[in-house]
């Protein structure tokens, strides 16, 4: 993968799970609610001075959110952010760079 492009998007892994529950008590906060299912279905990633992680998850019923989580780079060691996300989106719903 070239630095700065995204990569395709893919099935979740059990890493990209651990990243999205790592953030996903910043998404209730904001959000105000709490979510009753929490899985990632897939993802994409994208290298910059860290790495965006653009991940579809499955939030209940027929609902899904979509998330921009950063990464920095190890040195940095900082947490996971939660850049920004969108909610109302559906299943067949194509995870965008946003």
């Amino acid at each position: 993968m070239m630095c700065g492009a995204p990569s395709a998007a893919q099935p979740a892994t059990a890493e990209t799970q651990n990243i999205a529950d790592q953030v996903r008590s910043q998404l209730e906060e904001k959000e105000n609610k709490k979510f009753p299912v929490f899985k990632a279905v897939s993802f994409r990633s994208q290298v910059v001075a860290g790495t965006n992680y653009f991940i579809k998850v499955h939030v209940g019923d027929d609902e899904f959110v979509h998330l921009r989580v950063f990464q920095s780079l190890p040195h940095e060691n900082k947490p996971l952010t939660l850049s920004d996300y969108q909610t109302n989106k559906a299943k067949h719903d194509e995870l965008s760079y946003f």
